[in-house]
């Protein structure tokens, strides 16, 4: 039996605040073999001296031009034998949105990519371009499938079905949960001739649960005391790799931001 491999995924809401909230003890405490962070907020400027390094891990990142704004992270315990920063896309990797870490060696080709998807929840604008994302990343994705395997962990700002938030019925007409996103999920699941072929670990795992499931709450209301959720984190991964997911686990009393840890083992190494 190979050793389980631990690649957990989260979107921070700011670097400097989640580290003041204890995200590095907490990585020191559950020991990933990888962390994937999303909406690290910071520029390179912000990491020397500060975040090259946590719990032992090595940082790398892709920040976004716009201070304040968005970006990607990856703190890994196995040195990579190649890093990408973007996806080829100028808009979106002017956001920061895409991180890519190789793990290649003879016989296998392997990646682990942190994604920050676009959220269209502030207006018409941020929708349009949301959609520019999805439109453009898809082929990106299934053009990757055919040369490598990867888990691409993220937050994808779409929960996929009903079962993956409390109030789907009054949220169809919302960003997150439009018709539009859902079929692009679905497609991107579709093993057939017009799907990516990718698999939703995390269902992979547990196809039936819903109130377990979230890994986002709104600051508005009482959301979070009252378990009214999303499930807005994943991890989706080429077939193969899918098949190694051994167990996983969503944090949900770990609050270094608006959205939940969720780490999933593999069974494979680095």
């Amino acid at each position: 039996m190979s050793r389980l491999t631990k690649i957990t995924s989260l979107n921070l809401n700011g670097l400097r605040s989640a580290c003041t909230k204890g995200v590095a003890d907490w990585v020191a405490q559950t020991a990933p073999d990888c962390i994937c962070m999303q909406e690290i907020r910071v520029q390179a400027s912000d990491v020397v001296g500060r975040f090259e390094e946590m719990a032992g891990l090595q940082g790398y990142f892709h920040f976004a031009e716009k201070k304040g704004y968005a970006g990607t992270a990856i703190y890994t315990r196995h040195a990579p034998s190649d890093v990408v920063v973007g996806w080829g896309d100028a808009e979106f990797d002017a956001e920061g949105r895409y991180l890519e870490l190789r793990f290649d060696r003879p016989g296998r080709k392997l990646s682990i990519i942190s994604s920050y998807f676009p959220s269209g929840s502030s207006g018409e604008e941020r929708q349009a371009a949301k959609f520019r994302f999805l439109a453009g990343f898809f082929p990106y994705l299934t053009a990757l499938k055919k040369e490598r395997e990867f888990i691409l962990c993220g937050d994808l700002n779409i929960a996929h079905k009903e079962a993956d938030l409390k109030n789907w019925k009054g949220n169809q007409k919302n960003s997150g949960f439009l018709p539009e996103e859902r079929a692009w999920m679905t497609r991107l699941l579709d093993a057939g001739a017009e799907g990516a072929g990718l698999v939703d670990v995390y269902r992979h795992l547990q196809p039936d649960t819903t109130d377990a499931c979230y890994t986002w709450w709104s600051n508005r209301g009482q959301a979070y005391a009252k378990n009214v959720g999303w499930r807005l984190d994943y991890h989706l991964a080429t077939p193969a790799i899918a098949q190694l997911a051994r167990r996983e686990e969503i944090y949900k009393t770990i609050k270094f931001s608006d959205h939940a840890p969720i780490t999933v083992d593999y069974e494979f190494e680095i």
